[in-house]
């Protein structure tokens, strides 16, 4: 006789307002199993997760049919009162975004220990013990210093381990996973990964993994179901998922993603297999050998010379000012028409070297030489001026727009400062052709930015980045908070761009598949200095020091 599910959700509808999103669901989680639930942003992966703790928004949404099953108890008719002493307690959640979850004006500790005082009748001193010993557990360093410490001031990795402490804290039967490791380093991802696989062995609990990448899944799932608009389309165990997927969602999902073995010309997206019509043209060896030749014969556009950027800390009367290297003698050239592709974990300096380059944070010594002229001396007014051939596309495009200007505004502004075009007619002219290439509509010019999903926001953000006809583009983390599908369209979109405007990219990522897949030439950091600097496939398929190879271990390779 089969042990009976710890879970089940039988042909489960729920609707937002007069909207259906979920559809007649039904699927079970077994007693000490791991499920892995994927799909994109919209699939209803969350929102079916929420009304498993009943934490579904009251007046706007409604569960229209079917049950919730917890060990043969129906959580769709239990009272709020019998909820809270499960919430936490017997079915604990691991959020998205740890800084959102966290409270920024508690300790870390005192966090977790609200936790065990809700649930159980440890004193204070034992709780005390039990939250030191809980982030021994998730192997937080220095338990004690995270005690007392506030979220922000830890890394983005400790504070999702605080979040798992939290989470098993009560020892919960039941732990849901939702994108725990969606923002962090493909190295602190690994980490999170094992830890969970390491305590579910332990304790035996059942984890429900909610993530949209399904290579990730493949790391620490037994079975899988992909969810796509609100349905269930495909479920089994993960190695049948991956080697005989049936529906073509799911091999959307498989193979939008950057492979490390072959470069496609162009990445497949969800649609294109939906309507199976996308082409499997490789960028060979030659191509790309003879393209690099024509490259790097030419003269550099950007040549950065020993650059270095200093940071002080603790400085104050009574303290010693201490000094930070966040970039250390860091010296390349960038040739017009190259991606440069900057990998390297948080913390390395990436982002700091892209803002030196772009004069948005002064380097504290070395040169930056654009078109021959060193950047780095340029007056205020030259400085603006050269604003408009070295851009930016930011990693979050919704806080890099204004929320009360309509996008076809928000992608002139820009125009007008430079003094581009004669007149708001000419400038809207051109607004509406970038839209159309970065392919959006002419109907989202008077639209505002929460009118638009990640993937048209991100699109928006580059169309703004291009109206003013830049050189040289810095895209710092562009693709790294977007869905596998709309990171392939994003992804194409640049090399498009770049095609067709003549564009040169420093393309940063801690993402090494994306960066490998998109790059010329590779560079590594490591604590502000260059570990690796060669042809992007070269890195990878050789890679010399020992941290590039602990990068490219750490991806998810799928099985």
């Amino acid at each position: 006789m089969t042990e009976s599910p710890i879970l089940s959700i039988e042909n489960l509808s729920i609707s937002f307002g007069n909207t259906e999103v979920i559809h007649n669901i039904s699927y079970a989680l077994n007693k000490n199993e791991i499920l892995g639930i994927v799909g994109e942003s919209g699939s209803g992966k969350s929102v079916s997760s929420l009304a498993i703790l009943g934490l579904l928004p009251k007046k706007i949404s409604e569960i229209n049919s079917g049950s919730i099953l917890y060990n043969d108890k129906d959580l769709t008719t239990v009272s709020n009162k019998t909820f809270q002493n499960i919430r936490g307690n017997k079915i604990a959640m691991i959020f998205q975004e740890p800084m959102s979850s966290l409270n920024p004006s508690m300790s870390c500790g005192k966090q977790v220990l609200e936790i065990l005082a809700q649930h159980t009748d440890l004193s204070k001193s034992e709780a005390k013990s039990e939250v030191i010993s809980l982030f021994e557990q998730v192997k937080l360093p220095n338990p004690s210093r995270v005690y007392s410490a506030y979220p922000h001031e830890i890394s983005g990795g400790q504070k999702q381990r605080v979040m798992i402490a939290m989470a098993i804290a009560c020892k919960p039967d039941i732990l849901i996973a939702d994108e725990p490791t969606t923002a962090l380093d493909v190295t602190v991802q690994k980490e999170i990964i094992s830890l969970l696989k390491e305590l579910q062995q332990q304790t035996k609990m059942s984890i429900i993994f909610i993530t949209h990448d399904l290579a990730l899944i493949s790391e620490i799932a037994n079975r899988v179901l992909v969810m796509y608009k609100g349905n269930i389309v495909e479920q089994g165990l993960v190695e049948n998922i991956f080697k005989n997927s049936q529906h073509n969602y799911t091999k959307a999902l498989i193979n939008s993603r950057p492979s490390l073995d072959t470069r496609l010309k162009v990445l497949p997206t969800i649609q294109d297999y939906l309507n199976e019509s996308f082409s499997e043209e490789v960028v060979t060896e030659t191509h790309r050998k003879l393209k690099h030749e024509k490259l790097y014969s030419s003269t550099p556009l950007l040549e950065v010379i020993n650059v270095e950027k200093e940071y002080i800390s603790n400085s104050s009367w009574l303290k010693k000012p201490k000094f930070f290297k966040a970039v250390n003698n860091v010296s390349f050239k960038l040739f017009e028409g190259e991606t440069l592709g900057l990998v390297g974990e948080s913390g390395c300096g990436k982002s700091t070297l892209g803002n030196a380059i772009l004069q948005l944070d002064k380097a504290t010594a070395g040169k930056i030489s654009y078109n021959g002229v060193d950047i780095t001396k340029l007056t205020k007014t030259e400085t603006r001026k050269l604003r408009k051939d070295i851009q930016i596309i930011f990693q979050d495009p919704y806080s890099s727009l204004n929320p009360r200007i309509p996008v076809g505004e928000a992608i002139m502004e820009p125009m007008l400062v430079h003094n581009l075009y004669n007149s708001n007619k000419e400038r809207k002219e051109a607004v509406i052709d970038i839209l159309i290439k970065v392919g959006l509509s002419e109907d989202y010019f008077n639209r505002y930015p929460h009118e638009f999903s990640g993937g048209q926001r991100q699109r928006i953000g580059i169309a703004r980045t291009i109206a003013l006809q830049p050189k040289l583009i810095v895209c710092d983390e562009s693709v790294s908070a977007l869905d596998i599908s709309v990171q392939a369209q994003v992804l194409n979109l640049l090399n498009n761009l770049k095609e067709t405007f003549g564009f040169t990219y420093i393309f940063i990522s801690h993402d090494l598949a994306v960066v490998k897949y998109m790059s010329d030439q590779l560079l590594v950091m490591n604590e502000g200095k260059i570990e690796e600097l060669d042809d992007a496939d070269v890195i990878y398929s050789n890679p010399k020091k020992d941290y590039t190879k602990k990068l490219i271990h750490a991806i998810p390779k799928g099985l």
